[in-house]
Formats: C-alpha cells, sequence, structure tokens
C-alpha cells in the first residue's frame, strides 16, 4: 500500500493550496484517512480527517480548531483520492503535511491520534511567507 501527497509548495499569507493524497494497493473506500502536519522541531500534529460512508453516515469531518473554518477535507472514492483545501494560509501553517489512512474500518470516523493510522504518505512541503 501507497499514499502519494501531493500539491505542497510555497504561497504567500492568504494564498490557497490544495493538497491531494493518491492511494493504491488498496482501497480506502472503507477507511477514514487523515491529514496531519510537522513543523520543524515539533511534534506531528493533527490537522484534519474524514470518515467513510458506512451507510449511516456520509464522510462526516473533524478539524483541529486552529484550521476550522479555513480547510476543508475531502475524499474521492472513485479515484482513491483524498484533499485537503486550505484556505487563508497563515506563516503558522508552515509544515511537511502528511496523509493517512485509518488502521481499522471502526470507528467510521477515527481517531484524531497518529496511533490510529497505519499507511502514511511520504509528506510534502507547504511553506507560507508572511
Amino acid at each position: 500500500v501507497q499514499l502519494q501527497a501531493s500539491g505542497g509548495g510555497l504561497v504567500q499569507a492568504g494564498g490557497s493550496l490544495r493538497l491531494s493524497c493518491a492511494a493504491s494497493g488498496r482501497t480506502f473506500s472503507n477507511r477514514g484517512m487523515g491529514w496531519f502536519r510537522q513543523a520543524p522541531g515539533k511534534e506531528r500534529e493533527f490537522v484534519a480527517n474524514i470518515g467513510w460512508s458506512d451507510g449511516w453516515s456520509d464522510g462526516r469531518t473533524k478539524y483541529a480548531d486552529s484550521v476550522k473554518g479555513r480547510f476543508t477535507i475531502s475524499r474521492d472514492n472513485a479515484k482513491n483520492t483524498g484533499y485537503l483545501q486550505m484556505n487563508s494560509l497563515k506563516p503558522e501553517d508552515t509544515a511537511v503535511y502528511y496523509c493517512a489512512t485509518a488502521r481499522s474500518a471502526f470507528p467510521v470516523l477515527p481517531s484524531t491520534a497518529t496511533t490510529a493510522y497505519d499507511y502514511w504518505g511520504q509528506g510534502t512541503q507547504v511553506t507560507v511567507s508572511s
């Protein structure tokens, strides 16, 4: 199983970026997925996650307070790809962003802990200049 994250880059404060996470080797239609980020000298932190559609809930999402209202997570199961739309970027959003798929199908919306995820992308650098 491989996750390929892309879409990072250098952007000015207030700008936007869209990150993509393409999964291969396993369908992730029955797995939640998440985005995390790690800034230099800091621990990896939760950014957002999205559940899968189990017939009762349809792609519920959760966001870190620091990105709520600015970032939007989504997924396209047909393409086995997840996305993170980032708007109104701030210098403090600068970090390497990682996507990951949940270790288990349940709960449908996985935990925000890194230990709840088993497969990780290689990371994509996002740099926001002031």
